[in-house]
């Protein structure tokens, strides 16, 4: 297979389709101005070809940041294109969809994935999907799309996931997810006066969640919201840790990006070497896969932000463009399988 990868930071999306031929699969990373009109043009120049969509910035060696990007499979692909739809109340009510498409697509685990795009009630969603992916074996990538609108098929959805199963043709695929937080100290909390609608987190081992986290690390409320990309939180996921951003104050609670349940057990977390990290991640994809034909990843919105402060974004980028065809889309929130995570990286690659 091959993979297109086709920018445009001012919005042309007759420029970012410039040298795309007999696509099988597109992925539309827009903004908001244009995000509609975009969703239907490109319907219009590849009608019948499968494609989803989302706001927002879009990277391969430069970052895109209001304009348009179109990353497309060509040359060894079968591709299915569907909808959950209500995905903020009973995304299950449309699992049907998903069973059939799996068997319409016909892989396994060793050559097809699924690649999402949301618009929020993430951690429902993925439980929703994982239950007819796991099946087959079939891990899945994505993100939280901007603006809560996605597209599938040339058409627009508001609370919806709109999902690609992509088969390999010629080869293997497999997801990855990079995490450069390490568990700081020895804190453990149990999570409790929780709001699991609005993404609450209200006390920790029976304290107030602002005052826990301000004791340990001495910051001021206004400096909590900067210091989450330093310092966010983690719930043990089994032998894995999912990230969880802190979003604002909200009174003596904090809301996060990740919804906090009663009785959760978390850690608080602090940044590593996150550039040894990432030679880490691209050796191990290199030695799993001597040859590449695409890899697709989403970073997440609060990664690009840590990065571009510390001037290494544009580093970061070309570091990853020694795998070959790389590009992705910044996310609000990262999709790896069936768990829903923070300032992390997810990606797929193909062989």
């Amino acid at each position: 297979m091959k993979q297109f990868i086709g920018m445009s930071p001012q919005g042309n999306l007759d420029e970012a389709l410039s040298g795309l031929y007999s696509p099988q699969f597109i992925m539309l990373l827009s903004n908001d101005a244009q995000f509609e009109t975009h969703v239907k043009e490109l319907e219009k120049r590849f009608p019948g070809v499968p494609s989803i969509g989302c706001i927002g910035m879009s990277y391969q060696i430069n970052i895109v940041e209001n304009g348009v990007s179109v990353i497309a499979f060509c040359d060894g692909v079968t591709a299915t294109v569907n909808v959950l739809e209500q995905v903020s109340t009973m995304p299950v009510k449309y699992i049907q969809r998903m069973e059939r498409d799996i068997r319409t697509v016909g892989g396994s685990g060793r050559d097809t994935v699924c690649i999402d795009f949301c618009t929020g009630n993430d951690a429902c969603v993925l439980t929703t999907i994982y239950t007819a992916l796991r099946s087959r074996g079939i891990s899945l990538v994505g993100g939280t799309g901007g603006e809560g609108r996605v597209s599938a098929n040339g058409r627009v959805y508001q609370d919806a996931v709109a999902y690609a199963l992509v088969r390999n043709q010629n080869g293997r695929v497999k997801t990855y997810k990079e995490n450069i937080y390490h568990q700081l100290g020895n804190y453990r909390f149990i999570a409790s006066d929780t709001d699991r609608a609005n993404y609450i987190l209200g006390s920790l081992n029976g304290k107030p969640a602002k005052q826990v986290y301000k004791s340990i690390l001495h910051v001021t409320d206004e400096e909590i919201l900067t210091r989450t990309f330093q310092n966010p939180f983690g719930k043990i996921n089994g032998d894995d840790t999912c990230i969880i951003s802190i979003k604002e104050v909200n009174g003596n609670a904090l809301a996060c990006f990740r919804q906090v349940n009663d009785s959760d057990v978390l850690i608080l977390l602090e940044l590593g070497d996150y550039q040894a990290i990432t030679r880490n991640t691209i050796q191990q994809i290199m030695r799993e896969f001597p040859k590449r034909s695409a890899v697709f990843s989403v970073n997440c919105l609060f990664r690009y932000k840590l990065f571009s402060e510390r001037g290494y974004m544009q580093s970061y980028l070309r570091e990853m463009a020694v795998l070959g065809c790389h590009a992705g889309v910044v996310g609000y929130g990262e999709h790896y399988n069936n768990r829903f995570v923070n300032q992390s990286m997810t990606c797929v690659v193909f062989e």
